[in-house]
């Protein structure tokens, strides 16, 4: 699996985009639409239209990856939001990739505390 460490950030594009753009085109998105750098080391995700396809662009020290899942049977329960790009967290993408909403309604919440009493 290609999750990292906790630093690394997960954006999930809303909507579909054109399965046929590959690294250049959905890096160029990434930058130009999104207003966020490609070359950060974060991972953006990208469905198309029948939300049969994933792709999950990335930097990674000296060059693009670019990972693809495509399933066979189903779809992927893909996020609807108002904005056009959504950070959700790792255990997140997780579900998404394993068909899985992303919002559990009996998951246990993430908490993130400053200080221990």
């Amino acid at each position: 699996m290609i999750l990292a460490a906790d630093r690394v950030q997960v954006y999930v594009a809303i909507g579909w985009v054109d399965m046929r753009k590959s690294i250049d085109g959905l890096s160029m998105l990434v930058s130009a639409q999104f207003r966020l750098n490609p070359l950060s080391g974060h991972l953006f995700a990208f469905t198309n239209r029948r939300r049969t396809v994933v792709k999950i662009l990335y930097w990674d020290r000296n060059g693009f990856c670019l990972w693809h899942k495509r399933l066979e049977k189903e779809h992927f329960r893909w996020p609807q939001a108002a904005e056009e790009v959504l950070e959700i967290g790792h255990r997140e993408l997780r579900w998404l990739l394993d068909g899985l909403e992303i919002k559990q309604s009996q998951a246990h919440a993430n908490l993130k505390y400053a200080t221990v009493y």
